[in-house]
């Protein structure tokens, strides 16, 4: 399926659905059994969201692993990371962390703790968050990615991945995840020119 989209709203472009809304459910259990061995047994599990589509792609991660592999209600954070705006423009060479109150005094000792994002794309959002994460002393470090692009620039691989994709490397992979959108679905924009 294929639908033009109107460059006034979004990037110039044409998106292809990839992954419709009933398939979704099946992703996130999907995930939930790929996770769920990294984490059953321990004492303490955070499982912390990368704002913005990352939170709430953490809560359902955490409901289905709460609701079919029985894990303890873990510690849920969420931490604002930005880079990207989003029409795609490089906001920051650097993604940028910025703490909400409380975080700077955050102690994960003996936590194992799994890292939440929408697409594994360069790897530098998630490794920032990885880098922050790891001064808190956890017992271990974990990443889930909803959708892989594995074009990652950095040494990084998602322990817990949804799909994996190889598209074109000027096309982008959109999450689109309640509440930022209506539908929880995932698809490919082919952009008319490459982002800034």
């Amino acid at each position: 399926m294929t639908v033009q989209i109107d460059p006034a709203d979004h990037p110039p472009g044409t998106r292809f659905l990839l992954y419709a809304p009933y398939q979704m459910q099946a992703i996130i259990n999907n995930m939930a059994a790929q996770a769920a061995p990294l984490l059953m047994g321990a004492d303490k599990v955070a499982i912390i969201g990368i704002l913005r589509r990352g939170a709430p792609l953490a809560d359902r991660l955490t409901e289905a692993l709460v609701q079919q592999f029985k894990l303890p209600t873990p510690l849920r954070l969420d931490l604002k990371i930005k880079r990207y705006a989003d029409d795609l423009t490089l906001l920051h060479p650097e993604p940028q962390l910025t703490e909400q109150v409380g975080q700077a005094a955050l102690d994960l000792a003996g936590y194992r703790v799994l890292v939440v994002d929408d697409v594994l794309y360069t790897g530098h959002s998630v490794l920032r968050a990885v880098e922050w994460l790891a001064k808190k002393s956890p017992a271990a470090l974990y990443t889930a990615v909803l959708a892989d692009r594995h074009v990652a620039q950095l040494p990084l691989r998602a322990d817990v991945v949804g799909v994996h994709l190889q598209v074109a490397p000027p096309d982008v992979v959109e999450c689109h995840v309640p509440p930022y959108e209506a539908c929880f679905q995932i698809e490919v924009l082919r952009l008319d020119h490459e982002p800034v």
